[in-house]
């Protein structure tokens, strides 16, 4: 086991309810420690000790115990929205140019397309640019190019060049 790093106190309690929520976990899925451990390769003592939050327990231990409960797919979600980075960078950004503001509100009945990503809302929902920018973003690989009416492009192409800063990242 590695050497315990120096934490400050908000850390160590934040390691300590991770902990505790993978023990919920695993006692929700009816498991005992020793079928994780087995599983996840490593030692009950060693389970214990991460179901504990020590901050000696390796990332990597972490990771295997949460893949056998398939909650490994929760960590692509760690440090995802770096928003102070973001604050950083969007400051040394050139001011946006004029004509390039937004409603405040998109309606999706009026971009097909829009509306097929957001298929969870009422059919008269509307939400905000930076909502319809995130949806475009996340559901990209369902958008049709070639189906897009000339408004929507002109939409999609406005939220790049705001809300995106000129990236979409797909």
């Amino acid at each position: 086991m590695p050497a315990r790093p120096n934490l400050a106190e908000n850390q160590r309690q934040q390691l300590a309810e991770f902990g505790e929520r993978l023990r919920l976990a695993r006692l929700r899925r009816r498991l005992t420690a020793q079928q994780v451990a087995d599983s996840a390769g490593i030692t009950r003592v060693t389970l214990h000790r991460a179901e504990a939050g020590d901050a000696a327990v390796t990332l990597g231990t972490y990771i295997k115990v949460m893949a056998v409960m398939a909650l490994d797919t929760d960590v692509a979600l760690l440090a995802r929205d770096e928003n102070a980075g973001h604050l950083m960078q969007d400051a040394q950004l050139p001011a946006r140019r004029a004509g390039t503001t937004f409603p405040r509100r998109i309606r999706l009945a009026k971009y097909p397309q829009l509306r097929s990503l957001a298929w969870g809302l009422a059919e008269d929902a509307e939400v905000g640019p930076t909502e319809a920018f995130q949806l475009y973003e996340r559901n990209w690989r369902h958008v049709e190019m070639a189906a897009m009416e000339p408004a929507e492009q002109a939409l999609l192409a406005k939220l790049t060049a705001t809300i995106g800063k000129g990236v979409m990242n797909v």
